[in-house]
């Protein structure tokens, strides 16, 4: 049997070393939960990083856009308005069809704006002066450039040219500006729904069939589509009587035994200041057959701006468009 004497140094040994070894693996336990703490935030900013970058749909592809784009090139007018919509100024612009450069409505708000060129053939390196980093653009005009534009900065294209609320969804994405494009679609169709609302109310024939008439110097056209023409469907406009079914976008008149094609209720008509155009139209409305038309004698015929019903393209010039609507039918809103 051990001495009493031997017993207290070898406990207390004893319980050093435990106390030696129960540090030890605190210490490896603490090291171990910083190690992971700090692969763990890593990892977190590499997701970040990763989730920075964002992928969007477009009509030509899947363009990656990192943070939020501030130096915007617009290439087709629908663009151009849509950005003033959403509160931007693009740092490049292509020129305006009519009211060269910029068009009226957009004037103050894109004041030393540099232009690129015109909308069916932009200037590449005046795009690239100007270190961009988003270019919108349009399949229409553009998808023969579109790999180029791309090697000058990310790049989005649009289906088509009037389609307003497309362009809009497509600039909120690219921009990252979602939720300012949803309130700009939701404010329009509350304003759809209104004047649906007024004219159901206040207009006895309604809905009323309409038709967009333009004038050249030698024919006249329908639009049953497009820019006008969209919006008027949406609105709950019926199109012209005698072309019920048609899916042309465009009804080219080169006759005036044609001009019964054109019978509505109502005529919204465009033209450019050419004296030749004027004279075309003044020939044609003195016909005879113009007299029967139901719009004409009904006294509902209407000259409207070409640049807000036809050019603009964008959801600025939709919403002029309505206002004159509802100005020319006399609904209040």
């Amino acid at each position: 049997m051990l001495h009493k004497k031997l017993i207290i140094p070898i406990f207390l040994i004893f319980t050093m070393i435990l106390l030696v070894g129960c540090q030890t693996a605190t210490e490896d336990s603490e090291e171990i939960e910083k190690t992971e703490a700090e692969n763990t935030e890593e990892t977190e900013q590499a997701e970040n990083s990763e989730g920075n970058i964002r992928s969007v749909e477009n009509a030509l592809g899947v363009t990656d856009i990192e943070g939020e784009p501030q130096r915007i090139v617009t290439l087709y007018q629908g663009a151009t308005d849509t950005a003033v919509a959403m509160g931007i100024k693009p740092v490049g612009m292509v020129e305006s069809w009519l009211e060269k450069p910029v068009y009226q409505y957009l004037r103050d708000d894109l004041e030393d704006v540099s232009l690129v060129g015109e909308e069916t053939q932009p200037n590449l390196e005046e795009i690239a002066k100007l270190n961009p980093d988003l270019i919108i653009a349009s399949k229409i005009r553009h998808e023969e450039i579109f790999e180029q534009l791309s090697q000058i900065a990310p790049t989005v294209a649009d289906e088509s040219l009037y389609n307003f609320k497309e362009t809009t969804l497509l600039m909120g994405e690219a921009l990252n500006q979602q939720d300012v494009a949803a309130q700009l679609i939701e404010d329009w169709d509350n304003r759809v729904v209104d004047f649906q609302n007024k004219a159901e109310e206040q207009i006895e024939n309604w809905p009323m069939h309409v038709s967009v008439l333009n004038f050249r110097a030698d024919h006249a056209r329908i639009y049953v589509t497009g820019f006008a023409g969209s919006i008027l469907t949406e609105l709950g406009f019926n199109g012209p009587k005698n072309l019920e079914g048609s899916d042309e976008e465009i009804m080219l008149l080169t006759d005036q035994e044609s001009i019964p094609q054109m019978n509505a209720d109502v005529f919204y008509i465009f033209m450019n200041e050419d004296e030749a155009v004027k004279e075309t139209y003044e020939d044609w409305i003195s016909h005879p057959l113009w007299g029967n038309l139901d719009a004409v004698q009904a006294n509902q015929s209407y000259i409207v701006d070409e640049v807000i019903w036809n050019m603009g393209g964008g959801i600025l010039a939709a919403n002029l468009m309505l206002d004159d609507i509802y100005d020319r039918l006399e609904l209040t809103e």
